[in-house]
């Protein structure tokens, strides 16, 4: 069976504990994806806010500073497609529980080796050194736990609520957001010294007291019942899953890939670059940005389910497509608001970004790739299409946004053209992929 053809999630077989063993996996995909992205997240935000004056030498401009900040931020996103082919392979070989344990644990010793991490003022240049290799470390973690926390929910779930249930794991990026957002502001209202010194570490250690819930929470949920199926049923494989999934699923990968990157891209936009923007128009302060972002972030987590519940009821493609054409319209107006002279103007601005543009494009993502591949190849093919377009779309985007505005007298405009392309690149894609929502589960 090749790219020409679709593939639904095979049926598990129906037991009573059924709809508690779903209920358990939707709480268990969120609390976990939440607590994931609170990590990876938290040093986005500190890059623009933080990093630039502590890991590198004070007499380097501020500038190329969060420049340097920026491109760490990248290594992270060039190591997630690792992580996801890693992680993948096990979760495809020998099921998603375990593995999802295993990714969560990551995340939450390199958040705490983060809080404690010496400054540049203490080990020279060994200090931005060891945050490259924590990211890394954190970027193959945040790889392989998207595919599974998203596949542990979308496959306990019942055909008719494959989208909704998938998009509970994906709005656990926001929910994160909204607790690393909300943290460090509260944090970043000490005063310069004090939050410079110690108050950026505390959401850092913090991190450790969510990671003990959602180890718990993880602890306690059943193996994906599609998995248990296929196993049973002698259909998983013994080869390595990366190869079956570049061989049988070509046409498939490159179109998540594309599909997906002009959502992460505004995504990583808003969440990293946009608040020290924001915030250097002396419009808004560090803080309020912050908060800004989090109120966006919170609408987000309602705004990501309820466009895969419009996809569940009229198809991923309908709904990928409508929210492209509202990308298109309304980024020019986003930007204006980020950049007017008022306050609320530049809140509506990050929900216009968070809660319209990205979400409407983002929400059925979790089933729109997932539907793509078969069981036994699913947790790969999930991961190598999700982390390419967040590399493709998400780590490039603070570098491109500080290049793109500079550039000639274009200004956020470069950026907004930039998007625009982005999305024709992603509509397409989606318009070439097949709808996949009707699909059964039953081969």
């Amino acid at each position: 069976m090749h790219d020409s053809t679709t593939h639904a999630p095979t049926h598990a077989p129906p037991t009573e504990t059924r709809p508690e063993g779903s209920r358990r996996a939707l709480v268990s995909s969120f609390l976990g994806s939440t607590v994931e992205y609170y990590d990876f997240l938290l040093y986005g935000s500190a890059a623009g806010l933080v990093f630039p004056t502590l890991f590198f030498p004070e007499t380097m401009d501020r500038g190329l500073g969060a420049t340097l900040s920026f491109v760490i931020l990248l290594t992270g996103y060039i190591a997630r497609p690792i992580g996801g082919v890693l992680f993948g392979h096990f979760g495809d070989r020998f099921g998603r529980k375990n593995v999802l344990f295993i990714t969560l644990m990551m995340m939450g010793l390199v958040s705490v080796c983060i809080g404690f991490m010496p400054t540049y003022a203490t080990i020279g240049i060994a200090a931005p050194l060891i945050l490259v290799v924590l990211r890394v470390i954190q970027g193959i973690a945040v790889g392989g736990e998207w595919a599974g926390a998203t596949l542990m929910a979308a496959e306990h779930a019942h055909d008719r609520n494959r989208g909704l249930a998938a998009s509970v794991a994906v709005a656990g990026g926001p929910s994160g957001a909204v607790l690393a957002t909300l943290v460090l502001g509260l944090f970043a209202g000490l005063p310069d010294d004090a939050f410079l010194s110690w108050g950026w570490r505390i959401p850092f250690l913090l991190s450790a007291s969510l990671v003990i819930i959602g180890l718990y929470m993880r602890y306690r949920v059943t193996e994906s019942p599609d998995f248990v199926a296929a196993r049973a049923a002698g259909e998983l494989h013994t080869g390595v899953p990366l190869m079956r999934v570049l061989r049988k699923y070509p046409r498939s990968t490159v179109i998540g890939i594309l599909a997906g990157a002009a959502p992460l891209f505004i995504q990583a936009l808003l969440a990293v670059w946009v608040v020290p923007f924001v915030a250097e128009q002396g419009v808004v302060s560090r803080q309020d940005a912050l908060y800004m972002l989090t109120f966006s972030s919170f609408l987000h987590i309602f705004a990501i389910p309820f466009f895969a519940w419009l996809s569940d009821r009229f198809g991923r493609r309908p709904v990928m497509l409508a929210g492209a054409v509202v990308s298109v319209v309304l980024v020019f107006p986003m930007f204006a608001l980020l950049q007017s002279d008022n306050f609320w103007a530049v809140a509506l601005g990050f929900v216009v970004g968070n809660v319209v543009i990205q979400a409407s494009m983002y929400g059925p993502i979790g089933a729109f790739l997932a539907e793509k591949f078969e069981t036994g190849d699913r947790y790969t093919g999930l991961s190598l299409t999700y982390q390419g377009a967040s590399l493709v779309g998400a780590g490039a985007a603070p570098l491109m946004a500080n290049w793109l505005v500079g550039l000639g007298a274009g200004g956020t405009g470069n950026i907004a053209w930039y998007f625009i392309g982005m999305v024709a690149v992603a509509a397409l894609a989606i318009y070439l992929s097949p709808e996949t929502r009707t699909l059964s589960r039953v081969s």
